[in-house]
């Protein structure tokens, strides 16, 4: 959690694994949004920590944006960035939204910086 902290409203590259349109591999839920990592870096969960991209509707391969909140889990180990276009925001209820699809199973909060 606290590396992912250091990440808010920050520009950030993502790697998009999971485009939007795209099947889960284990689940078989079609993903609404873009959802990848930031390369080169460790979640709690161990792998690459994740992300949401919001505010882009067509798949992608890479995204650069901001991240505007983390969703933080707080019964799994597995913090999600949210990352959308520079001029873009989104409410807490908007993200929730969003990204239910995929958080519904688990509880969390959404943090942002105070600069927000």
């Amino acid at each position: 959690m606290q590396y992912s902290m250091k990440l808010l409203d920050e520009i950030i590259t993502v790697k998009i694994d999971r485009p939007m349109g795209s099947r889960h591999p284990n689940y078989g839920f079609i993903y609404p949004i873009n959802y990848g990592y930031i390369p080169n870096t460790i979640s709690g969960d161990g792998e690459e920590l994740d992300c949401y991209i919001l505010g882009v509707f067509e798949p992608l391969e890479t995204f650069t944006g901001k991240c505007i909140a983390i969703i933080h889990r707080i019964n799994d180990d597995d913090d999600k960035l949210i990352i959308v276009p520079e001029n873009k925001s989104f409410s807490d209820i908007e993200i929730r939204v969003l990204t239910d699809f995929q958080e519904q199973y688990f509880e969390s909060i959404i943090i942002r910086s105070d600069n927000t």
